[in-house]
């Protein structure tokens, strides 16, 4: 048996910074929603619309870097580090590339994709979804860029130096929202902008910070322009399954938000308040899915089976303690938190239901659902889970939330309920592919004759 690849100090060094970091979105994403809040309701409107778009478009980036992380994680547990390197710049130039066009179609369409999805809107919020849109998307390349370099850092277990980048981010986003809001007084453009201009400085700080060649992934200019499409395919394999996933996943939810504003204004508020809330309750778990990429896919790529077993267990083991007890403190704080919106009793009694659907079933169910998934992609295995969770989404959550929800008028309770039954579907898929090992056949490629593995690849990988 070989070495352990990471020590339990080494794990802890890993995801104490992610979890902050994504505390740190979490908090000061709410404070950013409050600075905008004071611009008024249409302006506020506006921009939470275009941000459910921007949300679904960066969640594509996200997965394609998740792609790229995968392999440049593979490679530094296989000890390639030079094709890392390689697939590093491959990451950043395929990020970018989609991007441009994404950025491109964007402000060409910016008012037809506006309508397409929101129908008819007022003046006011027309004008203040148009200018927001416009000024966001110009940062779309800005955002994949990002996501590229912060996935090359955590496979290289450098979660510290992300943790920095989202601070800086966040600090420069509020101070340039206090500015120009409240002092220029320009407004949504003036959030817009804030907001692009924090990206950037992100950017810059974490592409400077790659050039650095103490990294064991560090890139250069040399051979910039030159195109691996051996390593972008084995980025995009990753990357698209995950990209469909995930946009039919964030499609899924705007399909249950405008199920559950049929059933009247107190529901619509409980499910917003009890979104917010449960989004803090996500956030140690949520480290542990991108931790998990990083630590089983250089198992993966060490190539020994035993490791990638036994780092599938203390992963999970490590995600289910810390989550649990995460969400008994967030239990414990939840009519501290709940103190902070104006809300009827009625209200609040329903979106105290509704957390504790959310996280005391979360205890049990969300690490297996949303962490086990990442273990998956990290061994290849991405086709499953895009498919499991696709057919889990439409059945059970999206079905049961209208059989549930309209049907038997439980209203939001039923598409909770939903929710959770649709976890339980994705738990039950997951726990089968790993107990089938089906997955070894895409961990192990080689070792597999069913699998064609061209020259290139034997060579690369």
């Amino acid at each position: 048996m070989h070495g352990r690849l990471f020590s339990d100090r080494d794990l802890w060094r890993l995801i104490i910074p992610l979890a902050i970091e994504q505390v740190l979105l979490c908090t000061v994403g709410a404070v950013d929603t409050m600075m905008v809040s004071s611009l008024g309701e249409e302006c506020v409107s506006g921009v939470s619309l275009v941000d459910m778009v921007n949300n679904f478009i960066i969640h594509i980036f996200s997965a394609i870097a998740t792609g790229g992380a995968v392999v440049a994680s593979q490679y530094l547990g296989a000890k390639q580090e030079q094709t890392a390197r390689d697939s590093a710049k491959q990451l950043i130039k395929t990020t970018a590339a989609v991007a441009i066009v994404c950025m491109i179609i964007t402000e060409t369409f910016q008012r037809f994709i506006i309508r397409g999805l929101f129908g008819e809107l007022s003046d006011g919020v027309m004008a203040s979804s148009m200018t927001y849109f416009r000024i966001t998307a110009l940062s779309f390349p800005i955002i994949a860029v990002h996501a590229s370099c912060s996935a090359l850092f955590r496979s290289m277990n450098k979660t510290n130096i992300t943790l920095l980048s989202s601070l800086i981010s966040n600090i420069v986003n509020v101070a340039g929202n206090a500015l120009l809001i409240y002092v220029v007084k320009w407004g949504v453009a003036g959030a817009a902008i804030a907001t692009v201009f924090a990206r950037f400085c992100a950017m810059v700080m974490l592409l400077i910070l790659l050039t650095n060649k103490n990294n064991t992934i560090y890139i250069t200019l040399r051979n910039w322009g030159h195109a691996n499409w051996i390593l972008v395919r084995k980025i995009l394999a990753i990357g698209i399954p995950s990209g469909i996933e995930n946009g039919v996943f964030q499609f899924g939810r705007l399909v249950v938000v405008g199920i559950i504003a049929g059933f009247g204004t107190t529901q619509i508020a409980a499910n917003a308040v009890a979104n917010n809330i449960d989004y803090f309750g996500c956030v140690v778990g949520s480290a542990f899915s991108l931790a998990s990429i990083t630590v089983i896919g250089q198992a993966v790529g060490f190539g020994d089976e035993e490791q990638i077993r036994y780092y599938v267990k203390k992963i999970m083991t490590m995600a289910y303690k810390a989550h649990i007890i995460w969400n008994i403190i967030l239990f414990i704080l939840t009519p501290f938190l709940l103190g902070f919106y104006e809300l009827s009793e009625e209200t609040t009694r329903l979106a105290v239901w509704l957390i504790i659907i959310h996280n005391g079933f979360g205890m049990l169910l969300w690490p297996m659902s949303f962490v086990f998934p990442n273990v998956l992609r990290a061994m290849n295995d991405v086709r499953f889970t895009m498919f499991a969770s696709i057919g889990s989404m439409i059945v059970w959550r999206l079905g049961f939330s209208y059989i549930l929800g309209k049907t038997l008028a439980w209203g939001a309770l039923g598409v909770w309920t939903a929710m959770v039954i649709d976890w339980c579907c994705r738990i039950i898929c997951f726990t089968w592919r790993y107990k089938s090992n089906r997955w070894r056949k895409y961990a192990f490629p080689k070792s597999n004759p069913q699998v064609e593995v061209t020259p290139q690849q034997k060579a690369l990988s």
